[in-house]
C-alpha cells in the first residue's frame, strides 16, 4: 500500500506570512459567465508558505533558486521527531538518529503540532551547532516545519550555514507525519530568485 503525505502549506490570502513578506493576492480578471474561461492573477513573495531558499537569498553574488540541484528535490529522507525539544535544537538532538551523507532530512517540531494558523515569533529554530552538524553529516537537502530555521530577528549565521551547504525548504507541514522513513519529492518553481514556493509530498509504502 502506498500512503501520500502533502505537507505543502495551502496558498490563500489569508494565510500567514512571515513579518515584512507581501502577503498574497489572489484577483480573478476572467470570469464565466461574462468570459468564455475563469483566469486568476496570483501575486505573492517567492518566499511564501512551503519553500526553498536560494544562495541568492543572503548574498548578491549568490546562485538562484533555478540552479539548485534537482537531486536535491528527490530522494528517501528520513521524519525525525523532535517535538519534545522546547525552544532550540541543538546537536545532541540529531546524534544517535543515524544521519549520513547525502541524506534528505526533516525535521518535525512543535512548530507543527501549532499550525500555521497565526505566526509565533518564538517558533522552535535551529542553533549553530546542529546546523554545523548537518553540514559535517553531509546531509544534502533539510527541510523544516516553520518559514525560518533561524531564531527570530537573529541567528543569521546559522541561515547562511545551510543555505551554503546544502538545499533549504522552509515552511513545511509536518503534523500528520509520523517519525519515519519515505520518499520525499519536494519541486520548487524554476525561478531565477531568492527563492521559489514548492509543492512537497512525501510518499510511504506499506507491505507489499
Amino acid at each position: 500500500m502506498i500512503r501520500f503525505f502533502d505537507v505543502s502549506i495551502p496558498i490563500h490570502e489569508e494565510m500567514i506570512v512571515y513579518p515584512g513578506n507581501p502577503k498574497p493576492s489572489i484577483r480573478r480578471y476572467a470570469q464565466i459567465p461574462e468570459d468564455v474561461t475563469n483566469e486568476s492573477v496570483v501575486t505573492f513573495g517567492c518566499h511564501t508558505g512551503s519553500h526553498v531558499d536560494s544562495r541568492l537569498h543572503i548574498s548578491n553574488e549568490g546562485s538562484s533558486a533555478e540552479a539548485l540541484p534537482l537531486d536535491s528535490f528527490f530522494g528517501k529522507c528520513k521524519v525525525l521527531d523532535l517535538t519534545h525539544v522546547e525552544k532550540e535544537i541543538h546537536k545532541e538532538d540529531l546524534e544517535g538518529r543515524e544521519i549520513s551523507e547525502k541524506n534528505i532530512i526533516l525535521i518535525k517540531t512543535k512548530n507543527s503540532l501549532s499550525g500555521y494558523r497565526n505566526f509565533n515569533k518564538d517558533f522552535v529554530h535551529i542553533k549553530m551547532d546542529a546546523a554545523k552538524y548537518l553540514v559535517e553529516m553531509g546531509v544534502k537537502t533539510l527541510g523544516f516545519d516553520y518559514l525560518s530555521v533561524k531564531k527570530f530577528g537573529g541567528d543569521d549565521d546559522v541561515h547562511e550555514m545551510l543555505i551554503n551547504n546544502l538545499t533549504l525548504f522552509e515552511g513545511l507541514d509536518l503534523s500528520k507525519v509520523p517519525e519515519g522513513e519515505y520518499m520525499f519529492l519536494g519541486l520548487p518553481l524554476r525561478m531565477n530568485t531568492d527563492g521559489a514556493p514548492a509543492r512537497v509530498i512525501l510518499v510511504e509504502h506499506q507491505g507489499d
